[in-house]
C-alpha cells in the first residue's frame, strides 16, 4: 500500500469554536494504482489533497506515505517528501512567469538534485513541448500551461502524483487531451495518481472512485 490514510481529521479555526472540515477520513491507495476523489464544493477535496502532499497539517489521525507517518516530518522532512516522493499539479499551472518552458519543466528536479536531461527531454516530447522550450508562460495556452506543469510534477519521478482539479480551468477537449497524456504518463512511470475532481467524465476514467461528504469518504 502506497498510501493509507486513518481516521484522519482537519478544522480550522473560526468565530468562537473551530470550524470542522472532516472528522473521520479513511482512504488507501496502492502503487500504480489511479484514484479520483469528488464531493461537492467545500467538502474538503482540496483540503484533503493537500494534507497527503504535506503542504498543511492535520488535527488527529494519520497520514503514512510508503510507510513514513507524516505526523513525524518537521518542515525541512515534508518539504522532502514533496520533491522525492509526492509531486503535485493545480488547477491554476503556477508556472513560474520569468522562467521558460524548459526552465520550468527542471525546476523542481534541479532543485531536489534529480534533474534528469534524458527523462526531461522524453517528456517535453511526449508531451508535445518540444517547440515551445523558449516561451514563457504568458505565450502559452491554457492547456499548454498545463502540460508543462505535468511535466515539472513528473519530472521528479514521484511515486504518487497529486492532482487538484488539473483540467478544471480547460475546455472540454483541452481537458480531454491532457488527461489523456497525463494517464499516460502516469502508466509509463509507476506512479499512483489521486485526483480531486468535480467532473464525472474525468472520474471515470480512473480505476477507482472515492467520495468525500459530510466529513467522512463514502
Amino acid at each position: 500500500m502506497l498510501l493509507d490514510i486513518r481516521n484522519l481529521a482537519k478544522s480550522y479555526a473560526g468565530a468562537g469554536q473551530p470550524a470542522s472540515v472532516f472528522t473521520d477520513v479513511n482512504l488507501q491507495l496502492d502503487a500504480k494504482e489511479t484514484l479520483a476523489l469528488t464531493g461537492e464544493s467545500g467538502s474538503g477535496k482540496s483540503t484533503l489533497l493537500h494534507l497527503v502532499g504535506a503542504l498543511d497539517q492535520f488535527d488527529s489521525g494519520e497520514i503514512l506515505l510508503n510507510g513514513v507517518a507524516l505526523s513525524t516530518l518537521d518542515d525541512t522532512g515534508r518539504a522532502a517528501m514533496r520533491r522525492g516522493p509526492v509531486a503535485l499539479v493545480f488547477q491554476q499551472f503556477n508556472l513560474i512567469p520569468s522562467l521558460t518552458v524548459a526552465q520550468n519543466l527542471s525546476f523542481h528536479a534541479r532543485i531536489a538534485g534529480r534533474a534528469d536531461a534524458d527523462w526531461i527531454a522524453t517528456l517535453t516530447d511526449r508531451l508535445g513541448l518540444a517547440e515551445l522550450v523558449a516561451r514563457y508562460p504568458e505565450q502559452l495556452s491554457g492547456g499548454q500551461q498545463q502540460r508543462v506543469a505535468i511535466g515539472r510534477a513528473l519530472a521528479l519521478r514521484p511515486a504518487l502524483l497529486l492532482a487538484d482539479e488539473p483540467t478544471g480551468n480547460l475546455d472540454e477537449a483541452t481537458s480531454d487531451a491532457v488527461l489523456d497524456l497525463m494517464l499516460s504518463l502516469v502508466a509509463d512511470t509507476g506512479a499512483a495518481l489521486f485526483l480531486v475532481t468535480h467532473s464525472e467524465r474525468v472520474a471515470n476514467r480512473l480505476d477507482r472512485r472515492a467520495h468525500l461528504s459530510g466529513g467522512r469518504i463514502l
